[in-house]
């Protein structure tokens, strides 16, 4: 079965009130993630190139980074603005745990100038689901960075520009070789596998009691 983001949305919500809490439901996102990783990538010293959002796309992309530093992996994290405005306390609490991490190398970039990306993989955790309209700098700036990258490209969850219940690119789209996507797939990924490549949907945990009154 097929969900939209805002069916997904209240599955989370559910999830959240049975005490599955969304700080855990981002914990299996990042390690589910570096499962397929590691997988394509065996090597540590591979050299992986995360950007990150200020959303939960990209706290999800700051639990990627831990779970591969735990793998012997060095990643570097690329978070498009200031941490002070990173906007939910899941996304926070992660970026906090990193900022303690010699293991991740961690660039702060308010625009993509001098941002030098000689990377093997590339992980898109830049917007997610929450697409609205003309994607502004920075990450307008980073998704033609990453396009322009010949690594290999894996978006978490949805591919960064990409309307998930339409499978409508509206500006610009972030091109991902691999596209994991969590609990069900989103409506509108199958009809865009041009830029989400090969999807895999990932199940998090969510329990299937979270679903009752979402799901016809």
């Amino acid at each position: 079965m097929e969900i939209t983001v805002k069916q997904m949305m209240q599955i989370e919500e559910n999830g959240h009130q049975m005490g599955f809490f969304r700080k855990l439901m981002m914990e299996n996102v990042g390690a589910s993630t570096v499962r397929h990783i590691v997988e394509l990538y065996p090597d540590s010293k591979s050299k992986i190139t995360i950007f990150a959002g200020l959303g939960n796309n990209g706290g999800d992309a700051f639990v990627v980074a831990r779970h591969l530093a735990a793998f012997d992996y060095c990643p570097t994290v690329i978070l498009l603005g200031h941490p002070e405005k990173i906007k939910t306390d899941e996304s926070r609490s992660n970026w906090k745990i990193l900022e303690k991490m010699n293991s991740v190398n961690l660039v702060i970039a308010s625009d993509t100038n001098g941002i030098v990306n000689d990377a093997e993989v590339i992980i898109d955790g830049i917007l997610g689901t929450g697409i609205h309209g003309k994607i502004r700098e920075p990450y307008s700036s980073a998704i033609d960075l990453i396009n322009q990258s010949h690594a290999f490209k894996l978006s978490i969850d949805v591919p960064s520009g990409l309307d998930p219940d339409t499978g409508i690119v509206n500006d610009k789209c972030v091109k991902a070789d691999v596209t994991i996507t969590f609990h069900k797939m989103k409506i509108g990924m199958p009809k865009a596998q041009d830029v989400c490549g090969k999807i895999t949907v990932e199940k998090i945990g969510i329990p299937p009691e979270a679903e009752i009154g979402v799901l016809l």
